[in-house]
């Protein structure tokens, strides 16, 4: 077997930290605009960065070009990592979080698109840093990996076993033959949307700089927010909510429907049998939420952060049901109201929730809902098989059949999932959580979900955890992120085998 090209591993990762630098630069203007002592500190970050990343490029001039599976499973990981670790400076230069297990956690809450936060008053940040948070999500959202695979060829290195290792969901779609094109017009839909939700934010009532961070947090389905209530705050203002509603339920839209969609092709987004279930889930979900909250309300929530009646009870009832489903299904994390206030009821179907995800090849986390789809689809299956077991009947998703192996490595990554959830949850508790604060942070971290149930709900966050709580916390953030296999793979035996 070819020995690891550590020298086109190392100059990934330099290539990574390079571009990391580059948003660590923008955020810098946010800062020195408003006069902040924190820009010494951003600026500082992105210097140190940029060194780490061009010794990294300039020291690493490999031989051989390609990258076989192992390279890319390696960059991938030890990718996220360096993001994560150089992404933290700007909080510890700064001074705004000097505590290296709460900067780290903040950070990789934001390039995993968690949007899990330590801060208490998010408010009193610095404009730089709050900018910079909100980057760490759009650079995580579709992730910097494909983004480096578009200039890939002008360094002579191909991508595509990064595209398959970096790529959400259990299928890698392609717009174009090429890698490279793909990914150029992933990042051109990416960049468009977030643009036009920014415009239409403000125009709705926010801020220049508030629509720019909610813009970014949405699109990448992460869900970090400048303000302590989060999107709670533009209650009075609902039509911000239902532009971010809009655009939640598009991130989490596999984006080569999305493409279709903006190419006039619209048939083709309703011929997809996982977008009608994504859809049509969400609005049969939040019917139901819907309900409970119009009939069984807390009415506490009125002095918290719920329901001021804009435009009566069933538009309040309609859209904050509308907003926590799709928040959570989507796996954004924003918050307009507290959903463990309302009915015990909904407390359980969010927490349901929190094991679906959005669509295949969006930036959103969790299972995802094609892997429910088969997965439902075989077990069904299952039955007509007990009663014909001659029969050779395959499971067939959107008209085709499923090959044999892809069913079988959708279900090998639920048990995973599943039990992962299960021992996450144990040794959080070990940690000293309760058990159900711990059942929600594990769903919610592993899910990278956000705001979850107990002592880490959406009206609270993960500063009173412990440092070993947060580093487990991150680990599942993480591993949830890149698809358990990506991560886990690395700790095998065979991973590191030579033949």
């Amino acid at each position: 077997m070819t020995p690891l090209n550590t020298k086109i591993i190392f100059r990934f990762l330099g290539i990574t930290a390079i571009l990391n630098s580059f948003f660590m630069f923008i955020a810098y203007p946010f800062s020195a605009y408003n006069n902040e002592n924190a820009k010494w500190g951003i600026l500082g970050a992105g210097i140190v960065t940029i060194i780490i990343g061009l010794l990294l490029y300039f020291f690493n001039k490999p031989k051989n070009t390609y990258i076989h599976k192992k390279e890319g499973y390696l960059i991938v990981t030890l990718g996220w990592l360096i993001l994560s670790f150089t992404g933290m400076l700007p909080y510890l230069l700064s001074g705004t979080i000097p505590d290296i297990n709460n900067a780290f956690f903040e950070t990789i809450s934001g390039y995993s698109t968690t949007g899990s936060s330590i801060l208490t008053d998010i408010e009193s940040m610095p404009k730089g840093i709050l900018f910079w948070r909100s980057a760490t999500h759009w650079i995580g959202g579709m992730g910097i990996i494909v983004l480096t695979i578009a200039i890939l060829p002008l360094l002579g290195i191909g991508g595509m076993q990064l595209f398959m290792a970096e790529a959400p969901g259990p299928s890698a779609d392609k717009l174009h033959p090429r890698i490279t094109d793909t990914a150029k017009r992933l990042y051109l839909i990416y960049v468009t949307l977030t643009f036009a939700q920014f415009l239409l934010l403000k125009v709705a009532g926010m801020t220049w700089f508030d629509a720019i961070n909610h813009a970014m947090a949405t699109m990448s389905t992460g869900g970090f927010s400048t303000k302590n209530n989060s999107v709670a705050f533009y209650n009075n203002l609902p039509f911000v909510q239902y532009i971010i509603i809009f655009f939640m339920l598009v991130a989490g839209t596999n984006f080569v429907l999305t493409y279709f969609a903006l190419k006039g092709k619209i048939q083709k987004v309703f011929q997809s049998e996982e977008f009608k279930y994504y859809f049509f889930g969400i609005i049969a979900v939040a019917s139901i939420i819907t309900i409970v909250v119009y009939f069984y309300q807390d009415p506490k929530l009125q002095t918290t952060i719920a329901h001021p009646m804009v435009f009566g009870k069933l538009e309040s009832a309609i859209r904050h049901a509308l907003f926590m489903v799709t928040s959570v299904v989507t796996t954004t994390g924003f918050v307009s109201a507290d959903f463990t206030m309302w009915h015990f009821f909904a407390t359980g179907i969010f927490f349901a929730l929190f094991f679906t995800g959005g669509s295949a090849g969006s930036t959103s986390g969790g299972v995802k809902v094609v892997r429910h789809i088969v997965m439902l689809k075989n077990s069904f299956l299952e039955f007509k098989k007990a009663l014909h077991p001659n029969a050779i009947i395959p499971v067939r998703y959107d008209g085709k059949a499923v090959n044999k192996t892809i069913v079988f490595n959708i279900l090998s990554f639920f048990i995973i999932y599943m039990l992962i959830f299960v021992l996450a949850s144990v040794i959080l508790t070990f940690l000293g959580l309760d058990f159900v604060s711990a059942l929600g942070a594990a769903a919610s971290s592993l899910g990278n979900i956000g705001p979850a149930i107990g002592s880490v709900s959406p009206v609270d966050n993960y500063a009173h955890l412990s440092n070993a709580a947060k580093w487990f916390c991150s680990f599942l953030m993480l591993i949830g992120r890149l698809e358990l296999f990506t991560v886990l793979i690395l700790f095998t035996p065979f991973f590191w085998r030579k033949n």
